[in-house]
């Protein structure tokens, strides 16, 4: 429920952010989830375990009524006030901040329930009627605790996020001292800005800084999500938790602690994850007015029948508690989770993973969806897109290929490995070279059975005397505005060919994004990379709106701006760790299955498939779902306020007082009733079939699809 920010409002302070809470009891699940979890769990267990001898002892009277009614008691106490405790803290926190939720109707309900039994028990003669509705109290304390539980364990690993992201850190540094003569191993925590940092092959960058010496590539996918190792020498940042591939780096402490790169992420990701106003529950906005409108008409029918039919006081007491106990639906707490369970369950059918009901509620709403590029909607691996051979003297495409591939073989360069695969996949043998250098930054030399082989850009080429004729520059010229990484391979002096290389689009991408835009949602591509791969990917995938070279800190900058244009929900489609603050800032997170644990630890759904067709899947599960839960909390309500004017005493003109000796009946009736409407309205989700799941497309364009996955996708050219 909306809390405003008054002198006497719960708060709690985080890392000098303060929060509101509208009771104790989301307070502690916000400070001590796994705890509450703990403690909920106890609870509705022991609360289950005493309301079933309850209800059987009420309906198969096995013990004498006199005993009976007493037993009854004292298995309803702990119910009531230990298990039903939480209620009662709920309505004080409700009643301090002049609101009503479903904590107050539930504590007004079963309290008046158990109040009229015990007083039947021990009082026998007090009123009339000797039923008792000790169940009554215990059944909706129970069902709706359980509903709090099946909520709860969905957040269960809410801070997980950014415990992953903080397990990226290195723990030790290597830095320089005394001018650089004297190498120290000290914790990450105690490297001061200015120091000089030593990172050998293979380990992780300990923070943010600037290369002073050596040179490398470095894998920096754990953070900007950009799958192809960066190139660093004299004078290049690099970034804290990045990993060093292949040289020998010395660098400065540009920036430590609390301002590294990695160190912004996890603040962005906390940030946005409880800054989010909490989801309006859609049962607390029916409690808000059905609460005040319940104890009205009770407060009005006990009145009534006192003053104006003359009843007397036992039987206008009658009528108030009446009313009070048959309008709280016991239904109410297996509303949601019943929807929830079918809708997650169907969910996880067609590869859709939803992690919480709100997720559900906010999936209806969406209007924009937000993908990132690399890992998303590309395969985020390199892959071999052209070979172009110049020369027929070294025996066509096959033959470039295959001593391109063993000239690659000695690097740990992501594009060179995807040489060497695809000549694999081609059949080839790849030999070991014979000798092998790397020029960092330009390429690399190889020698191989009497060949001496060159593989690398335009200035590689130039230093090693190998001419490049101006129509092989216009050929890297159009591949690279394709998107595609172009290498020139030069043999014994002379070109060769061009081998190009880029990170591949996903399969049914295409079919993904038509459909959103079907559906009537804007689709927007959010990436780091060059805003001239960026829209060649677009272009290719029918989108029209490209944000690219967007730092990783940036990216949830990006998403809040577009949260403030009022368009409906947006929704994040990622899977790298630089998209945890974005997916985390967005109204939906969809993490891709694929990707690394902290964009699914952030997300709210997770595609398990990694089938973007399940996005649009996700959105339409999501909104038929919320449909079921709006139908559930209806005849979850709808039984039980049906018999409020008989509770209040419209049938006692035509049958007298002796009518309320079928009200006990009457309430057991309308539980049973409205828990079996929710159920088997929730089981009906299980009959639906998402338009858009890969499990679901018609016959004719399965085959289709079929046929174009088994034509060739990498093309082989001749160029003279």
């Amino acid at each position: 429920m909306f809390v405003e920010e008054k002198p006497g409002a719960i708060r709690h302070t985080v890392d000098g952010r303060e929060y509101f809470f509208c009771s104790t009891q989301c307070l502690n699940e916000f400070t001590a989830p796994e705890k509450e979890l703990k403690k909920l769990k106890t609870i509705t267990g022991v609360s289950i375990a005493l309301t079933i001898p309850i209800t059987v002892l009420t309906y198969l009277m096995i013990l004498p009524k006199e005993i009976n009614s007493y037993v009854l008691l004292a298995l309803a106490i702990p119910v009531q006030f230990w298990a039903g405790w939480r209620f009662y803290k709920g309505t004080r926190d409700a009643i301090k901040a002049r609101a009503s939720n479903m904590d107050t109707l539930i504590a007004v309900g079963t309290t008046a329930a158990f109040l009229y039994s015990t007083l039947v028990t021990v009082m026998p003669g007090l009123f009339p009627f000797e039923g008792v509705y000790f169940e009554t109290a215990a059944i909706i304390i129970t069902l709706i605790l359980i509903g709090r539980l099946l909520e709860t364990r969905t957040k269960e690993k809410a801070s997980n996020a950014v415990r992953k992201l903080l397990d990226l850190q290195p723990r030790m540094a290597r830095v320089l001292r005394d001018g650089g003569k004297r190498e120290e191993e000290v914790p990450v925590e105690q490297v001061q800005e200015g120091d000089l940092f030593l990172v050998r092959p293979g380990e992780r960058i300990p923070t943010d800084g600037t290369v002073t010496e050596g040179s490398s590539s470095v894998d920096e996918s754990a953070v900007t999500g950009e799958s192809i190792p960066v190139d660093k020498s004299a004078g290049a940042q690099v970034i804290g938790a990045t990993i060093n591939k292949s040289g020998l780096l010395k660098a400065r402490a540009t920036k430590v602690g609390q301002d590294t790169v990695l160190s912004q992420i996890i603040a962005l990701v906390q940030e946005a994850r409880t800054g989010k106003a909490p989801m309006q529950r859609m049962a607390d906005q029916i409690a808000k007015y059905f609460v005040p409108a319940v104890i009205a008409v009770a407060v009005a029918s006990a009145l009534a029948w006192y003053f104006i039919g003359g009843i007397g006081l036992t039987f206008s007491l009658l009528a108030f508690v009446s009313v009070i106990i048959i309008a709280c639906p016991c239904a109410l707490g297996i509303a949601t989770p019943a929807a929830l369970m079918m809708g997650t369950g169907k969910g996880a059918e067609n590869g859709i993973l939803f992690k919480g009901g709100e997720y559900l509620e906010i999936a209806r709403k969406v209007r924009t969806v937000v993908f990132d590029k690399t890992g998303t909607l590309t395969k985020g691996q390199p892959e071999v897109t052209d070979v172009m051979a110049l020369s027929e003297t070294m025996g066509g495409q096959q033959e470039l290929l295959r001593l391109a591939a063993i000239a690659e073989s000695g690097s740990e360069h992501t594009l060179g490995q995807s040489v060497v695969r695809k000549a694999k996949e081609q059949g080839l043998v790849v030999a070991s070279p014979e000798s092998f250098e790397v020029v960092s930054g330009h390429g690399l030399k190889a020698g191989y059975a009497g060949h001496a082989i060159i593989i690398g850009n335009r200035k590689m080429m130039a230093d090693n005397g190998v001419a490049v004729p101006d129509k092989v520059s216009a050929t890297m010229s159009r591949l690279e505005t394709e998107g595609k990484t172009a290498t020139l391979v030069s043999v014994d002096g002379r070109l060769a060919g061009i081998v190009a290389m880029a990170d591949t689009v996903k399969e049914h991408a295409r079919e993904a994004i038509d459909s959103l835009k079907e559906m009537g949602i804007q689709v927007i591509m959010l990436t780091g990379d060059n805003e001239r791969t960026a829209k060649a990917i677009a272009s290719s995938l029918g989108i029209d709106r490209v944000i690219a070279q967007v730092l990783p800190q940036e990216k949830e900058q990006v998403i809040a701006r577009l949260k403030s244009e009022g368009k409906g929900a947006v929704a994040m489609v990622g899977d790298g760790i630089n998209d945890a603050p974005a997916l985390a800032r967005a109204d939906l997170g969809i993490a891709i299955g694929s990707g690394t644990d902290v964009a699914k630890e952030t997300g709210g759904i997770i595609l398990i498939k990694n089938d973007l067709r399940d996005v649009v899947a996700a959105l339409e599960l999501g909104r038929k779902t919320v449909s079921k839960i709006k139908q559930n909390l209806f005849w979850a309500f709808a039984y039980n306020t049906g018999l409020i004017p008989i509770a209040a005493g419209a049938l006692v003109p035509a049958f007298g007082a002796q009518v309320y000796e079928w009200l006990p009946l009457l309430a057991g009736g309308a539980m049973a009733m409205s828990s079996v409407s929710v159920v088997a309205n929730s089981l009906l989700l299980g009959r639906y079939r998402p338009r858009f799941a890969a499990a679901g497309r018609p016959e004719k364009e399965q085959m289709r699809t079929e046929k174009e996955l088994k034509q060739p996708y990498y093309h082989y050219t001749e160029a003279t």
